[in-house]
């Protein structure tokens, strides 16, 4: 018998005869005629010197003792395609950009951290701005954006909606609300949580103003302070219902109508695809905006 084992090509047909179970199936599978893929088997028995398969009229089947051979071309296929994955992961390296306003922070850093599990070489950086950065320019890779700019340069991609809802702490709700009703003609009489006046003509506060709100005793650019706000009592204020749900000590309000819901856009230049870790980043931000907005 001679000294050298079999190689992974060897191994390789053995493997893929023993999951077709025909050579015929086999040969599909690997490109080859049926009849190269039963030679290079019968030339594997010679050099072994013992039968590896039995042909039968149900299929080809592997003989029992030779299974530690296929045993070894799993592990072997298992090796080389984690090289493969390796090799790829290696190209998505640097840094990439992403922008987002307040209220997705949690989210978009829950993505980017499971990604930078998978691609070590890969740099983040994550931006929490109230204002619009200018994704043409390249001022950021990726946005997460609840407006859409029209330009033809992006790539501005429809994610789902964000809804959201009046909601007030327990203590408000038992102290000035206890039925959690909020009617037009009582906004005037309660404290409002809202937007710092430079966005005012957020579709939200515009609502809030015609549905009644006057007396805002607390004002923030930030989402984080807003939602703060509102769970120490300060006043009902409008909230995602995604988030706010799920903090405890907070009440939602039922009202005569619906405030407005916003479309949510993960927004790219459109050169910016053809970068493989921007691609990455793109693909993993998908997804988890798509379980975020559910």
């Amino acid at each position: 018998m001679p000294t050298d084992g079999p190689s992974w090509d060897d191994l390789r047909i053995l493997l893929t005869v023993h999951r077709e179970k025909s050579f015929l199936a086999a040969g599909k599978a690997l490109g080859l005629a049926t009849s190269t893929v039963a030679r290079r088997v019968e030339a594997l028995e010679r050099a072994l010197g013992r039968p590896l398969v039995h042909r039968g009229n149900t299929g080809v089947q592997v003989d029992a003792e030779a299974l530690g051979l296929v045993g070894l071309g799993e592990n072997l296929e298992l090796g080389l395609e984690a090289l493969r994955r390796d090799a790829r992961d290696a190209t998505v390296a640097g840094t990439v950009r992403v922008s987002v306003s307040e209220g997705f922070v949690r989210a978009t850093t829950r993505a980017l951290a499971r990604l930078r599990v998978k691609h070590p070489a890969l740099l983040l950086e994550l931006a929490s701005e109230s204002r619009q950065v200018d994704l043409a320019r390249r001022e950021a890779d990726v946005g997460i954006r609840i407006a859409r700019t029209g330009s033809a340069t992006l790539v501005e991609k429809p994610m789902g909606r964000v809804h959201v809802a009046p909601f007030a702490s327990r203590s408000y709700v038992e102290r000035r609300l206890p039925e959690a009703r909020l009617g037009r003609d009582a906004a005037s009489l309660h404290d409002w949580v809202g937007f710092d006046r430079g966005l005012e003509r957020l579709p939200q506060e515009q609502w809030l103003r015609a549905y009644g709100a006057t007396r805002f005793v607390f004002r923030s650019g930030s989402s984080t302070a807003i939602e703060e706000a509102v769970l120490a009592g300060l006043g009902i204020g409008l909230l995602a219902e995604v988030q706010a749900s799920g903090l405890d000590g907070l009440v939602r309000l039922e009202t005569e109508e619906r405030p407005p819901s916003a479309e949510v856009y993960l927004a790219f230049h459109r050169d910016a695809k053809k970068t493989p870790r921007v691609r990455v980043v793109l693909r993993e931000l998908e997804a988890e905006l798509r379980r975020h907005l559910g």
